[in-house]
């Protein structure tokens, strides 16, 4: 196998993962329930996890995934744009990741539309 050395910037996609909350600011919204779809992609250095070859040096999706889940499922949102912060923030409180962007859709928000969605991104600064 041909040795690929230096920094590996791993890059991670959480896809298409479907919660319901309460979203919106309708009346309608704020008592029902509506699906939310989120996509999470971020990066990180993954040098470590290639080379030892060890989940503790990889950084944990699982642990971020089930974060989002706590705080969105069932949760109350008035705007998508907050939802889609709040998310982020989630992510990136994980300090090995570098970069993150998060797209949340709101399926049927528009008549005649598949769904509405914001998404955000941040970079770590660099100290």
């Amino acid at each position: 196998m041909t040795d690929v050395t230096g920094d590996h910037q791993a890059t991670v996609r959480i896809k298409n993962l479907l919660l319901r909350a309460y979203i919106g600011i309708k009346e309608e919204e704020i008592n029902n329930q509506q699906d939310v779809l989120i996509n999470v992609c971020l990066s990180y250095d993954g040098t470590n996890a290639i080379n030892e070859n060890d989940i503790a040096a990889a950084l944990n999706y699982r642990t971020i995934t089930k974060e989002i889940i706590r705080h969105v499922d069932g949760n109350r949102f008035a705007l998508l744009e907050r939802l889609t912060h709040e998310v982020l923030a989630i992510v990136m409180e994980h300090a090995a990741v570098t970069w993150a962007a998060v797209e949340i859709d709101k399926p049927h928000a528009l008549r005649y539309a598949e769904s509405v969605s914001v998404t955000l991104e941040a970079h770590r600064s660099k100290s």
